[in-house]
């Protein structure tokens, strides 16, 4: 299904993500994704959310695609969520809707406070998770998990790229609702 983006803009912004998606972050060869799974390229969105040129583009095009789901807080299980927050975070700053970011560590910390969601808080909020890529569901439903035991109430997962190897089902039938701001088609890639 097709992004609609609220502005020309935002797709002026999204169109160029693809351009540098497909320039920068597009490897061949066999790889083993997170999920277990092997595929024959990996897009490794680290090189762009981390990047100036891509991360404000990325945090415009985020915020606007949960726009309508009035949530206080995005956030995901570290690592390949925490640039995304960031951007969504300052992206939505200096709007009427600022959003805060959380992080969903691993695992608990065995020191301190022993949190293992750090920033926003999120008991009794609306929040999103946020993933780079998506192949199965699994690490945005394993922060999903730890959200709701820490009684956030969680909405939707929005991926930058939806590589369409199931994860949508997977995030609807855990009750959720799906986003993505672009997927293999916009990248001239096949699902694997």
């Amino acid at each position: 299904m097709p992004v609609t983006l609220s502005t020309p803009e935002l797709e002026a912004d999204r169109q160029a993500l693809i351009a540098l998606i497909t320039a920068e972050a597009v490897f061949h060869g066999d790889f083993t994704l997170s999920s277990g799974k092997k595929a024959t390229y990996y897009v490794d969105m680290r090189r762009l959310t981390l990047d100036h040129r891509a991360a404000p583009a990325i945090g415009r095009i985020m915020r606007d695609l949960i726009a309508d789901l009035d949530v206080v807080a995005v956030g995901g299980l570290t690592l390949g969520a925490d640039p995304i927050a960031n951007a969504v975070l300052h992206a939505a700053a200096d709007s009427d809707r600022p959003l805060d970011a959380f992080v969903v560590r691993k695992e608990p910390k065995d020191h301190g406070r022993g949190r293992q969601i750090e920033g926003a808080e999120v008991a009794g909020r609306r929040v999103v998770v946020l993933e780079d890529t998506s192949t199965t569901g699994q690490s945005a439903l394993k922060a999903v998990e730890v959200l709701r035991r820490e009684g956030a109430e969680v909405v939707a997962v929005a991926v930058i790229v939806d590589r369409k190897t199931g994860a949508q089902a997977a995030i609807e039938a855990a009750g959720l609702e799906w986003r993505a701001a672009i997927d293999l088609d916009d990248l001239g890639l096949d699902p694997q």
